[in-house]
């Protein structure tokens, strides 16, 4: 019998023995009566006993130890105290469970924590009508599902998921985009991040002794072990994973001071919602807004300040200023002559190499972390005694469906729960899978102690919360909101210790409920909206759906006034008003058809494309995030940038804050050209 097995079927037999005798009872007790300790010598027994006992407390599985009170010869005791084993109950309403439902219908198959989810769901609800065979609710898609994205990064977060739990030191090899090599890392992992599409470790560098970032899509090879101990290093009790999950992307890193950015009235409301929490506001008379904010990195706050065109500049510090104002410059340089273009590389023979990884989203099916067997095992014996104590026949099929395992995994979940004891040869269950695919169960009295819910384990508990976090207050009623609360006060702490969803945009729930609740009710919706900083228009639309993609969430809507389908940004809906009109569906408008395109890529179907150049300083970001169609010899590429309108355009090359260029076609670089020479009036004003 394989070691894992036998670790298993004695920690749940530790737990049977401890809940059925309901007394505190002697580790002399423990060896003598608990299944998998009375063939070890004394010695053994106590290595095993204090690593079980301290692996079922990472678990969230605590053991009461009660030591004597003097030194009179008395051992010590211990005992499991039902609360500490069991799930409070959770008054969760039916539509809390059927939102629950829609979390999981979206992400299954795409989540990376699916496995865990599942099961966390099967434990909430118990006693009530599983939110997993549930109905499932409409107006809502998911472009950005948190999957790990292809076979290799799901071994890898499986595997730093892992090491996090079990407080592992780890070693990989890291490409450094700064400076672009590749070099072996050695970690210990804090915490996991989600952000824009993908998933970043948060962790002790023991290279530079400081906490580090590390985005897992830029780590090669394997992730190991570094030392074959059992715990390897304790996470630091002052380590606060919110400081990493709520910062601006010029705000990583070092500070190395505070930015002072003027933004005009035009977008003051927006700067204010959605940047507001980078720092600090203070309002103008004239409507104009003025955002202090600490910063990092000098060339992100200028991407973001040039983003906003005409509409913003830098008051101070004076050498950020005059930093922005070279590169408006270099902008200037590039589309008025230049960039002078360094001879083509020759194009390498890719025939050897190995194939690119599956874009995320291209297996549906795929998923990464595993449940620890235990937190199955756990959920699988109240299913089966649940189904003893009613005598009803389980149905094999529909077993393997609700836990998502094989044909082999259940038989052998059943052999070990088949062999957990309570002591004295008295057996927890005995579960028989016949020929004909049912599960016949036989359960024991004190098996009543696994017919109530367990706790959820860390890795249930961080799939749960997290998946609420994904889809946010994009439900109607704030469904997911108040289960969300309600989880977390049962759990007695919040998960989001452990995994951080952060959101491509800031705060736009109140936004997201209104436009959800009248996609419910079928009420047309009249907003004002910010096609760019320079185009608002007021539109009166059908709001079918609400999806999310690479920047953020949209409604999905038809626009009478275009007679077609729209999607509009949440964060660029400057208000909205429920209308009393009712609207019928029209039955040919699907309002997820393009959830597997551009909201996954990033890239719109459109009929144009421009080749843009990228300086050798930024080549390497660009080439992560773009189809490169030519690399130079001086570092420099030539990327593809496909795009619908102009404006977009406009705004990604002003963005790269003067590393690139467009090449072609011509009267979008002429377009970005005015843009600048526009940029460079304000800043003389």
């Amino acid at each position: 019998m394989a070691k894992d097995t036998e670790k298993l079927i004695r920690q749940l037999s530790l737990i049977s023995y401890l809940m059925a005798e309901r007394r505190p009872v002697t580790a002399l007790e423990i060896r003598r009566d608990v299944e998998g300790y009375s063939g070890m010598n004394e010695d053994a027994f106590a290595r095993r006993f204090y690593a079980d006992r301290a692996e079922l407390d990472s678990l969230g599985i605590q053991l009461t130890v009660d030591k004597p009170i003097d030194a009179g010869g008395e051992q010590e005791t211990y005992s499991l105290r039902p609360e500490n084993f069991h799930l409070p109950a959770i008054q969760f309403t039916d539509s809390e469970l059927a939102a629950l439902h829609t979390a999981l219908s979206l992400l299954d198959g795409e989540f990376a924590y699916a496995e865990p989810l599942r099961l966390a769901l099967q434990q909430i609800s118990w006693g009530r009508p599983s939110p997993l065979e549930a109905p499932e609710q409409r107006g809502l898609a998911l472009g950005i599902t948190a999957s790990a994205g292809g076979h290799e990064l799901s071994q890898r977060l499986a595997k730093v998921e892992t090491a996090i739990f079990r407080q592992k030191t780890i070693t990989f090899d890291y490409f450094t985009m700064e400076r672009g090599d590749v070099a072996p890392r050695k970690v210990d992992p804090y915490h996991l991040l989600f952000q824009g599409g993908q998933f970043y470790l948060v962790g002790r560098s023991h290279e530079r002794d400081a906490i580090r970032v590390f985005r897992l899509s830029r780590m090669r090879g394997k992730v190991a072990y570094a030392t074959k101990a059992e715990h390897d290093f304790k996470r630091p009790t002052d380590f606060d994973p919110r400081e990493f999950a709520g910062r601006a992307e010029w705000q990583f890193g070092q500070p190395v001071g505070t930015a002072e950015v003027w933004v005009s009235e035009r977008i003051a409301w927006q700067v204010e919602r959605h940047f507001g929490r980078f720092g600090e506001i203070r309002h103008e008379a004239d409507g104009a807004v003025v955002l202090s904010t600490a910063y990092a990195n000098s060339r992100q706050v200028a991407s973001f300040v040039l983003g906003l065109r005409e509409h913003a500049r830098v008051l101070s510090p004076p050498e950020l200023a005059g930093e922005v104002a070279e590169r408006v410059e270099r902008l200037a340089e590039n589309h008025d002559g230049g960039p002078e273009l360094a001879a083509p590389v020759p194009p390498r023979d890719t025939d050897d190499e190995p194939a690119a990884e599956a874009p995320s989203g291209a297996n549906r099916r795929e998923t990464s972390i595993r449940p620890e067997r235990f937190a199955r095992l756990v959920t699988l014996a109240s299913i089966l005694i649940d189904a003893g104590r009613r005598g009803v026949l389980l149905q094999e099929e529909e077993v393997r469906e609700r836990l998502q395992v094989s044909a082999q995994e259940l038989q052998e979940d059943l052999n070990v729960l088949n062999v957990v004891s309570f002591g004295g040869g008295t057996y927890v269950l005995y579960a028989e899978l016949h020929p004909d695919g049912t599960i016949e169960v036989d359960p024991e009295p004190y098996a009543d102690n696994f017919a109530r819910p367990a706790r959820l384990l860390p890795v249930e508990a961080k799939a749960l919360v997290a998946a609420i976090d994904l889809i946010g207050g994009h439900l109607p009623s704030g469904d997911l909101i108040s289960a969300r609360d309600k989880v977390v006060a049962a759990l007695g702490e919040d998960p989001r210790e452990q995994l951080h969803i952060v959101s491509a945009t800031a705060d736009d729930s109140e936004i997201a409920r209104l436009v959800s609740q009248a996609i419910a009710d079928q009420h047309l919706v009249r907003i004002v909206y910010f096609k760019s900083v320079d185009e608002q228009s007021e539109r009166t639309i059908e709001p079918y759906a609400l999806m999310n993609g690479r920047e953020g969430w949209y409604v999905a809507a038809f626009d009478p006034a275009k007679d077609d389908v729209r999607h509009f940004r949440l964060d660029r809906i400057k208000t909205a008003e429920v209308t009393d009109t009712r609207f019928e569906r029209r039955p040919e408008v699907d309002p997820a058809a393009d959830v597997e395109g551009w909201p996954r890529t990033g890239e719109v179907e459109a009929s144009r494309a421009a080749r843009v150049w990228v300086s050798p300083d930024r080549a390497r970001w660009a080439s992560e995030e773009r189809r490169v169609a030519q690399e130079l010899s001086d570092g420099a590429v030539i990327v593809e940038l496909r795009y619908k309108g102009t404006d977009f355009l406009v705004r990604e090359i002003l963005k790269e804050a003067g590393d690139a260029a467009v090449l072609e076609p011509v009267d979008a670089r002429e377009a970005v050209r005015e843009a600048v020479m526009r940029l460079r009036d304000g800043a003389a004003v």
